[in-house]
């Protein structure tokens, strides 16, 4: 377990990390979400991102991030259980929470080769496209297994009761 904690880091550690790794000539990938309830799609996202690059670099929306994104009641889990499950995934390098509704400050701080969001979006309006690709980064835009969200699981649980 001490093994995944050392993946979760402040902004500043984290850019010292990402120069370490771009210094060796490691392709940086960087997303984020709130990733309440870790779900396949989730799980299948991150290790697709990775595929991507070198390095997956996770930006984690903080609890008072994720209430004003989603409403009261979320998160379910608080944002230290959340950073320790994405942790131990292999397939992620670091987590760095932030606290605000968008990453933009988190990309334009670590600046990623890669920026990578669920094509839910368009590649013109994925917040931080314009720094990275600024930088001669790219973005790309994945697919999610259908049928998996947290909203979805949440609404079934509760049906349970």
């Amino acid at each position: 377990m001490a093994e995944n904690v050392k993946k979760i880091q402040d902004i500043n550690a984290a850019r010292q990390m990402i120069n370490t790794w771009k210094l060796g000539g490691e392709t940086i990938v960087f997303t984020n979400g709130c990733f309440d309830i870790l779900h396949l799609g989730h799980v299948d996202y991150l290790e697709r991102a990775a595929q991507l690059g070198d390095r997956l670099v996770v930006g984690l929306n903080t609890d008072e991030s994720v209430t004003q994104l989603k409403g009261s009641g979320r998160p379910v889990q608080d944002q230290e259980t959340r950073s320790r499950i994405i942790a131990a995934l292999s397939s992620v390098d670091l987590v760095v929470l932030f606290n605000e509704k968008t990453p933009l400050n988190l990309i334009t701080e670590l600046l990623p080769d890669v920026l990578v969001k669920g094509s839910d979006y368009l590649a013109e309006n994925i917040v931080g496209a314009e720094v990275v690709k600024k930088e001669g980064g790219r973005v790309e835009t994945l697919d999610f297994i259908e049928g998996h969200s947290t909203s979805r699981i949440i609404e079934r649980i509760k049906k349970l009761n």
